[in-house]
């Protein structure tokens, strides 16, 4: 009896929490409509504390960064936008607008064709919709075997028979596309340097020798942390450390 009462409890609480949040976001939207963008980050804020988070909140905080000419902060959540849902395409077009705020003009090193395939294809999707396509692909097989073995018709039974291999092999393509794209956004850290100004060191102290300086803005990839620094790369290759408190996570 305690259990259910304490089901029954849990829920209500849900659904409070998920109607506040709506209104919060409701109020967040009509403040930002009126100009009134760091109120309206406030109240987006407030959300992202309760930690319900989601692409169209980052979206909106990234806007709103972007009216104020804040150029880190809009990176940063026009980049966390994308990584929950790299399909958002006024996400990728707002995040590149943000980009031409930044100083730095970091030249890419070349993809190879598996690189490129991976970003242009793999990671297009998040990996629970593809986890989502590999579980319809396996109930569109499964129906379309049985189709095949209780069907008289030749014909019939040839067509159900192909369809379902073709559900087996977007089955297949669809796990494995779900298991890379999981690996990869555990394995890649990436962040956003928050500071304006920053000296990246080839070593993790104070006095050692600077080799190269970014800009707020600038997107990087984490490799590894040591105490209170990070070891950062950059898109053209080059590596260094970072004041922990020079960036932020995405």
């Amino acid at each position: 009896m305690k259990k259910l009462v304490f089901s029954i409890a849990l829920l209500f609480s849900l659904v409070a929490v998920s109607q506040t949040s709506n209104d919060l976001f409701s109020k967040g939207n009509t403040l930002y409509q009126t100009g009134k963008y760091t109120e309206a980050i406030e109240v987006y804020s407030t959300i992202e504390k309760q930690g319900l988070i989601s692409d169209d909140l980052f979206f909106n905080l990234g806007n709103c960064y972007y009216k104020l000419n804040k150029v880190a902060p809009s990176i940063y959540y026009f980049e966390k936008a994308l990584k929950i849902n790299p399909a958002n395409e006024d996400a990728s077009i707002n995040l590149a607008f943000a980009k031409r705020m930044s100083i730095d003009v970091i030249e890419e090193l070349p993809k190879t064709f598996l690189q490129r395939f991976s970003a242009n294809v793999i990671q297009k999707l998040p990996f629970d919709t593809w986890a989502i396509i590999a579980v319809s692909a396996s109930f569109l097989a499964a129906i379309l075997f049985l189709l095949y073995y209780f069907s008289y018709s030749s014909r019939k039974k040839l067509l159900y028979f192909n369809t379902s291999i073709f559900a087996i092999f977007v089955l297949a393509i669809s796990v494995f596309f779900a298991f890379h794209n999981y690996k990869t956004v555990q394995k890649d850290r990436t962040a956003i340097i928050f500071v304006a100004k920053v000296e990246i060191k080839n070593a993790p102290s104070t006095s050692s020798e600077v080799v190269f300086e970014l800009h707020e803005g600038t997107k990087v990839i984490l490799l590894d942390e040591l105490d209170k620094w990070r070891k950062i790369k950059i898109a053209d290759g080059k590596v260094g450390w970072i004041y922990a408190d020079d960036l932020k996570e995405i």
